[in-house]
């Protein structure tokens, strides 16, 4: 992987593919190479750039809380040090969370939107709450109560399962304590949605145990220009489970 220095950590990508560029974004607490096998479809078609959001993967992190916004900031930081003018920009669960965060601040760059296994909703107060006790119980007892609550809820997979918690059992205490304290404290992107005039994508697995699929709906409903994928038997982590199904609906925003 490569990498570039911002302010107080680096942040590690991966580059494939020709065409249109692209950002695929991971969710939480995972890194980019939940992508690869979609990545290894849709890089005929697309300049790829996968990142590992800072305190995932090889990024490092700060010690600091920070917002999804300055996530953003990260996001564009990268584009510019690879002279990226505008993308197309998909992201997985708190990926898309990020997703719909940059298109907001920056819409210039933004070509059009992948949102896969998320949600355009706010943190109920309770949610809100939940994620904070998250983060204190991964600062009192590490990585593992999130990997060991988690991995069972991705995906009805028991292989994928396993896989996917030693990936999370894998990750920084820090990436994981900033993520969870971003994703409670993020906005609603109902509103800023429904007013974006350029292509969307929804995919969404009807046995998501994590982000129901009527989530995936209500998007569709607040932008009915968007197509929607849903895909039956699958969890979580459609771009693994459903890869080839993933990278032929996010080919639909050229």
């Amino acid at each position: 992987m490569e990498t570039i220095t911002l302010d107080g950590f680096n942040l590690a990508y991966t580059r494939r593919g020709k065409g249109t560029p692209h950002l695929l974004l991971h969710g939480y607490p995972l890194d980019h190479s939940i992508w690869d096998k979609t990545a290894g479809i849709l890089d005929k078609n697309f300049d790829l750039i996968l990142p590992d959001l800072r305190g995932f993967g090889a990024s490092s992190t700060v010690e600091a809380q920070y917002t999804l916004e300055e996530m953003s900031g990260d996001l564009l930081s990268l584009m510019e040090k690879l002279g990226v003018n505008k993308a197309f920009v998909s992201g997985h669960s708190m990926g898309g969370y990020l997703a719909l965060a940059f298109a907001r601040l920056h819409p210039d760059r933004v070509l059009g939107l992948g949102l896969v296994s998320t949600q355009l909703l706010a943190d109920p107060p309770e949610r809100k709450e939940g994620r904070y006790k998250t983060a204190s119980d991964v600062t009192e007892k590490g990585v593992a109560v999130v990997a060991d609550a988690m991995s069972l809820k991705l995906t009805p997979d028991p292989s994928l399962q396993r896989r996917m918690h030693s990936l999370m059992a894998a990750q920084s205490k820090a990436g994981m304590i900033g993520a969870l304290k971003a994703m409670a404290e993020r906005s609603d992107s109902t509103s800023f949605l429904s007013s974006f005039q350029k292509p969307v994508v929804i995919v969404h697995g009807d046995k998501d145990d994590l982000i129901p699929i009527e989530r995936a709906r209500e998007t569709r409903q607040a932008l009915p220009a968007a197509r929607l994928l849903e895909l039956a038997g699958v969890g979580h982590l459609p771009m693994i489970e459903a890869a080839v199904e993933t990278a032929w609906a996010l080919k639909q925003l050229q």
